[in-house]
């Protein structure tokens, strides 16, 4: 018999959220074969059986907190040598059925025996689809995320109170408590990252004398000088010049210049780092995250471009490692995407600082002696001023205003 246990996921996690069980009591699994998914405050992966047999027990249910390392269930290694011999012991029954499989239609109904694959539950519960309508083309009838793709295209519709249970899924959306006059409320559980999220940014807040300063930067130069070259950018990279990768070259020189802006407390000691290893952050369906963009002083306008387009791919996709969730020593964070006009982004521990970037508007700019319609953005820098004095914020921001309004800073390097 064999412990299927919670494995490490990386060194500062401790428990997990067993979400969903792939498999019951009494399947037959195969090594490698993933048979739950785990989410963590960090990634949600699915977990695949160190061992092949027969499942004899789970120890936690869907949904259940568990603590790494621990035991949720167990393999019978031995069952699936002994079933073996029995599926082959009878031919006569075997030519019998031969006619009954050929008359069944090529994919399986739905079974209720088949939980849903991660990404197949979230496109569930997103489009408001009832599965038992879906035909799944999966092993044994399972639903895949191409044949909810394939259901929606032919235009069906479905609410989210309409999804069914299915087994091994926990619905998200709890019984609608009605009102005579028509008034409702839903009351759903936090997600573990959700929760996470709220815990850390409390934390921050308890132990972080959280600052920020503004400044305002004129994005024509900028602007005009991925107008002049954007085509000539795709042609020879393959990607879009974006505004991020102006922002992050623009950060990284002010941080070589301010380096206790890349530098953390460690107890009595401040930590400075002498590398450049720049967060993202990422808004997904789960919530936000902050992939980290690596050596981002050792990259390219189109390597930066590349990176950040794959990181914010994999936030989308919920396919983001703990690797690329680690570490960061300054993180950039954009509401202007959603169009923010000003905020004081809350810091990403244990980081010292955040930038945070806005939606450009036209505005009234002195030039010389008259005024000019510009495109201008806010910028805001949340800082830590344990470690931060003002006067360092400040100039810090100056810094990253003149490289942007003069972009040829980049290439100079002054």
């Amino acid at each position: 018999m064999a412990d299927i246990v919670i494995p490490e996921v990386g060194e500062s996690i401790t428990e997990g959220t067993l979400s969903t069980w792939y498999v019951k009591v009494g399947d037959a699994i195969a090594v490698d074969q993933p048979i739950f998914e785990l989410e963590t405050d960090k990634i949600t992966t699915d977990v695949p059986s160190p061992v092949g047999g027969v499942v004899t027990e789970l120890l936690a249910a869907d949904g259940e907190d568990v603590m790494i390392g621990a035991v949720v269930a167990r393999v019978d290694e031995s069952a699936k040598v002994e079933a073996a011999p029995a599926a082959e012991a009878a031919p006569a029954p075997a030519v019998e059925a031969a006619p009954a499989a050929e008359a069944a239609p090529a994919p399986a109904a739905p079974s209720s025996d088949m939980p849903l694959p991660p990404a197949t539950r979230r496109m569930v519960e997103e489009h408001g689809v009832d599965a038992s309508q879906v035909t799944g083309s999966g092993v044994r009838g399972q639903i895949l995320k191409e044949d909810v793709q394939a259901y929606l295209a032919t235009d069906h519709a479905g609410t989210m109170a309409s999804i069914p249970a299915v087994s091994g899924v926990r619905s998200t959306v709890p019984p609608v408590a009605s009102t005579s006059t028509g008034r409702s409320t839903r009351r759903v559980p936090m997600t573990r990252l959700r929760r996470r999220i709220a815990q850390r940014l409390k934390e921050v807040q308890n132990t972080s004398a959280i600052l920020t300063t503004f400044n305002e930067v004129d994005m024509k130069p900028v602007m005009d000088l991925r107008s002049k070259y954007k085509q000539a950018f795709i042609d020879k990279h393959g990607n879009k010049l974006g505004f991020m990768s102006f922002f992050v070259k623009a950060a990284i020189e002010a941080l070589k210049e301010f380096p206790a802006v890349n530098g953390t407390i460690d107890g009595d000691d401040i930590v400075y780092n002498e590398f450049y290893d720049v967060g993202i952050a990422v808004s997904s369906k789960r919530g936000l995250v902050v992939p980290v963009l690596r050596d981002a002083d050792r990259l390219s306008f189109a390597e930066i471009e590349k990176g950040i387009g794959a990181l914010a791919g994999a936030a989308r996709d919920g396919a983001l490692t703990l690797d690329q969730l680690s570490g960061g020593t300054f993180t950039i964070t954009n509401g202007g995407t959603f169009g923010s006009m000003l905020s004081t982004p809350i810091l990403n521990a244990p980081q010292s600082a955040i930038l945070g970037m806005h939606n450009i508007v036209k505005r009234p700019w002195v030039v010389g002696d008259s005024i000019e319609v510009r495109p201008i953005m806010y910028l805001a820098l949340s800082y830590d001023h344990r470690i931060i004095d003002g006067s360092q914020a400040v100039r810090f921001l100056v810094k990253i205003k003149q490289v942007l309004e003069d972009p040829a800073r980049l290439l100079l390097e002054v």
